[in-house]
């Protein structure tokens, strides 16, 4: 235990405020597990509080990321689902970039022998957060056509083959051959590549001028305006999260060009209710085991390299999922 260090942020900024910070691991209260780490999944949600992007819970060393599994290490009272030894998961705003972890036990799940602690570290927050887009935001049923931004990404890998399942026609969007190749082997029927197409009008071109039913947007300032331009009347745009930056100039009478529908929803209100949560993450983890759904953890770092993960993100250098090793 003497060895336990997380990464913390010193304050809002560049890569430069990350650091290692030494503790002793916290004894599991009432209702709580203490996990030891074995794999830490890395979101551009991290470089949003790094950066001061979202606001912090905390005044200073704000310990990033929020996904990570391992295997319980004690058990406080009035704990009766998980024992020691039992792999968990878990998807907690902040706090995860850590060897050891004491949390609260409605806020864990368990992870099935079919899979990985990698596999479910990288797909606990990515992939309950494809489960809430395409079943809670927006139903995705046979016959919608969807266009996904981010195609290559982490929840772009995930939502593809979901969404191929859900008998949907799937577009994606994303940068270079390589990541527009990435997505059409992950189930995207189409993948614009937005440094060379405008995705507006190769929309357009695809739907022979219809509009997509849904778009799901998580570039935000650089997306928004032409998501909005894709959709056909009484569409929806649903917008959870801003990797290009905050979208500016938006105005609600936008949405009166196609009576469109607009939701920003957030993963942690979904998975604050427990029924969703263990529903959801049985029904993730199912696929996951089946080779239904294929988790791409395309990029590993130590733990004690994060600021060097966090480059790489921040300069599009990844593809699918990353993730830190304790």
């Amino acid at each position: 235990m003497s060895h336990a260090f997380r990464i913390v942020a010193s304050k809002p900024g560049g890569v430069d405020v990350l650091r290692e910070q030494t503790f002793e691991p916290v004894a599991p209260a009432a209702g709580e597990i203490l996990i030891r780490q074995t794999a830490v999944g890395v979101n551009f949600l991290d470089v949003y509080f790094r950066t001061g992007l979202y606001p912090w819970p905390v005044d200073q060393n704000l310990a990033l990321g929020s996904e990570a599994a391992g295997t319980v290490d004690a058990i406080g009272d009035g704990v009766d689902n998980f024992s020691v030894g039992d792999r968990v998961a878990y998807t907690v705003a902040n706090g995860a970039y850590s060897t050891h972890r004491t949390i609260p036990a409605a806020q864990v799940v368990h992870v099935p022998d079919d899979v990985s602690d990698t596999d479910a570290a990288a797909s606990t927050l990515k992939g309950l957060t494809a489960r809430y887009l395409l079943h809670d935001s927006f139903e995705v049923r046979s016959g919608h056509t969807v266009l996904f931004h981010a195609a290559a990404g982490g929840v772009g890998l995930i939502a593809g083959q979901w969404l191929k399942a859900k008998g949907a026609t799937v577009i994606g969007t994303a940068g270079g051959p390589a990541k527009c190749a990435l997505a059409a082997e992950n189930g995207y029927d189409h993948v614009i590549d937005y440094g060379s197409e405008d995705f507006v009008e190769r929309v357009a071109e695809l739907t022979g001028g219809a509009g997509v039913d849904v778009v799901y947007d998580s570039v935000g300032h650089d997306t928004v305006p032409g998501s909005l331009k894709c959709l056909k009347t009484h569409g929806t745009l649903v917008s959870f999260g801003q990797s290009s930056g905050p979208v500016e100039g938006f105005k609600i009478t936008d949405l009166a060009a196609g009576s469109f529908h607009l939701t920003r929803p957030t993963l942690f209100h979904f998975a604050a209710d427990r029924t969703w949560l263990e529903n959801a993450a049985n029904e993730l983890f199912s696929l996951i085991g089946s080779g239904s759904l294929k988790i791409s953890v395309n990029q590993t770092f130590p733990l004690k390299e994060a600021a060097k993960a966090h480059e790489a993100l921040e300069a599009r250098k990844t593809t699918g999922c990353t993730v830190l090793v304790p």
